[in-house]
């Protein structure tokens, strides 16, 4: 097939265009690379790379009537990014997938849309499930709004479906990790992982009590592929993560042990990181019933395969970065 991923140039990104290209599909990447960097698929052979944003709908059109499906991945991420430049996110978010939701829709192209376990707010159920209610904090605090956008991103793509029958599947994404992935805007283990190689303190916020559950990359994008190809699943969210949950603290210990780091931790207010008012979740986990029922899906790689491979690939960086 020919394929447009947008935010093609970033962490997830690259690898699902490497997994496409693999496959014989032709890829075609719209990516700003605000976030993302040119050489994560500059390896990837007869990739059409196009350096502008989902923002430009002439630039979107004219890609999407090329193409026969697209993955929108494109959108502001990262902790520190949404808490910092609240406009650039909401407007990247909602407008960027807005455009390309109407230009896929004027060429029937099917569309598979990231989304985030970020949508569940300040929820305190066990593990998530794509059906439950969602606890958003207030509007004064910027923090919510990346949830916030995200969701409206959903309403959007299922507003199409219903109304206009548009094929559009939603992928729920719980914490993705693996090479490639920067810590520059407050991703945790690759931030961790540098930290410990420099034998620098490890920052924990807060207690560090808080738990995630760290997907790899490498289960993640087959499941993406899947998605798209399976013409029966439209019109859904579907959840995609791993149920090893491990707190922050916890996380710290393990990425100095399997980096053998001299490093120690610190432990830093969010008041002091990210400014007055900041609210975190305690806890975040994936139901996964609903995407193992529909494609199978079973996370195969376990966290100390996904610490040892980021800091195989911080490692390699930082040799490089000298």
């Amino acid at each position: 097939m020919r394929v447009l991923v947008t935010g093609g140039a970033g962490f997830i990104g690259s690898h699902l265009c490497e997994m496409l290209a693999e496959r014989g599909d032709t890829v075609f990447v719209l990516d700003d690379l605000s976030t993302g960097r040119f050489e994560n698929i500059e390896h990837i052979p007869d990739i059409t790379c196009i350096v502008d944003s989902t923002l430009n709908q002439e630039i979107v059109r004219d890609l999407v009537r090329e193409v026969d499906v697209v993955f929108h991945l494109a959108a502001t991420v990262g902790v520190q990014l949404v808490v910092n430049h609240p406009i650039r996110t909401i407007v990247n978010n909602i407008q960027g997938t807005e455009t390309i939701l109407e230009e896929a829709c004027r060429y029937r192209r099917r569309l598979l849309i990231t989304s985030t376990s970020e949508v569940y707010g300040k929820g305190t159920n066990t593990a998530f499930n794509e059906n439950d209610d969602r606890v958003i904090g207030p509007t004064h605090r910027h923090r919510w709004c990346y949830a916030a956008s995200k969701a409206i991103d959903e309403f959007l793509a299922l507003a199409y479906w219903h109304e206009k029958r548009h094929p559009v599947v939603i992928a729920r994404l719980f914490n993705t990790v693996g090479p490639r992935q920067t810590g520059r805007y407050g991703m945790v283990i690759p931030t961790f992982a540098r930290q410990a190689l420099l034998n620098e303190p490890l920052t924990v916020y807060g207690d560090g009590k808080q738990t995630r559950c760290f997907a790899y990359v490498g289960d993640v994008t087959p499941a993406l592929v899947t998605l798209m190809d399976r013409t029966d699943l439209q019109g859904a969210v579907y959840n995609i993560g791993n149920n090893e949950p491990v707190s922050m603290e916890e996380l710290a210990k393990r990425v100095i042990a399997r980096a053998k780091s001299n490093a120690t931790i610190r432990y830093v207010p969010y008041e002091q990181a990210y400014g007055p008012g900041y609210e975190d979740m305690r806890h975040r986990e994936p139901c996964l019933k609903k995407i193992r029922e529909a494609i199978g899906y079973q996370p195969k790689t376990s966290l100390d395969e996904i610490l040892d491979a980021v800091i195989a690939d911080t490692r390699n960086r930082l040799q490089h970065d000298v």
